[in-house]
């Protein structure tokens, strides 16, 4: 019998707690170790229409990238959309685990997986790990692509990489670029390590209109293919990876989550 606690021993393995960051909520937010598990569902964020997937389908445990709660409660009722959600879970029996940051910056994570698919070489984290025992980790990742390409070009890669029609860039299209930063979600509060680090490209999530002003006065190009790209694609291969580790488990990214912003 699969109960939560194996679940959260293996996730903890490929994304140990201890990567995330101080005002991040991470690990089991909601439910038991000792319950046992048949069905697990993955997402990038728990709304509404996808907790109701969970209970419809009968799910045990939603693995969850943004954790809900985020912030403390000081009560759950279905008066807000987050006590909502929660309530729902809670009285269908279905426990929630994230590891949000700790995913994004974890060996294998979010970030690796990214600068993986992009083909760079000589991957590092962007801004290390001030100390502590896990060495050689730290947010973000820079690395290399293996021969200089046009922004244009880097930029199509990506799209084809996240199966997106069409991102947002800052930045000469024909430029060469061959050094570049990646930061799942949004990363723009790094742009200062971006620019220390002498990359000519960042790819991250989304950034403030005024950050996008800073790279361009500092020669940085920026790709931006969403929040919700730069994330999703990481939970649909979670899943995949919890199946593969437990067979005898019905696993499933969400089928109804979608990306909350589109182009009109």
């Amino acid at each position: 019998m699969v109960l939560v606690r194996h679940l959260v021993e293996f996730l903890q393995q490929q994304a140990p707690v201890e990567l995330a960051q101080d005002w991040d909520n991470v690990g089991l937010l909601l439910g038991s170790q000792d319950q046992p598990v048949v069905r697990v569902m993955t997402c990038l964020t728990l709304t509404l229409s996808v907790a109701e997937e969970a209970v419809d389908r009968g799910a045990h445990l939603v693995l969850t990238h943004h954790p809900i709660p985020f912030r403390p409660l000081d009560r759950i009722t279905d008066e807000t959309p987050t006590g909502e959600v929660l309530w729902l879970l809670a009285r269908s029996g279905v426990c929630v685990y994230s590891a949000h940051t700790a995913f994004d910056d974890a060996p294998g994570g979010i970030n690796d997986q990214l600068a993986q698919a992009l083909e760079l070489i000589q991957v590092e984290p962007l801004v290390p790990q001030a100390e502590g025992n896990l060495s050689g980790q730290g947010t973000g990742r820079v690395g290399r692509l293996p021969q200089p390409l046009p922004l244009a070009t880097l930029a199509q890669r990506v799209k084809d990489i996240l199966k997106i029609q069409q991102l947002q860039a800052v930045g000469d299209p024909q430029r060469q670029v061959q050094q570049v930063a990646i930061v799942c979600g949004s990363g723009g509060q790094l742009l200062p390590d971006v620019v220390a680090r002498g990359c000519e490209v960042f790819l991250t999530g989304e950034m403030r209109f005024h950050a996008c002003l800073e790279a361009l006065a500092q020669r940085i190009c920026v790709l931006l293919p969403g929040h919700y790209a730069t994330e999703r694609f990481a939970m649909e291969n979670l899943a995949q990876q919890v199946a593969q580790r437990f067979p005898e488990l019905e696993v499933w990214a969400s089928q109804v989550e979608r990306d909350p912003l589109y182009w009109l």
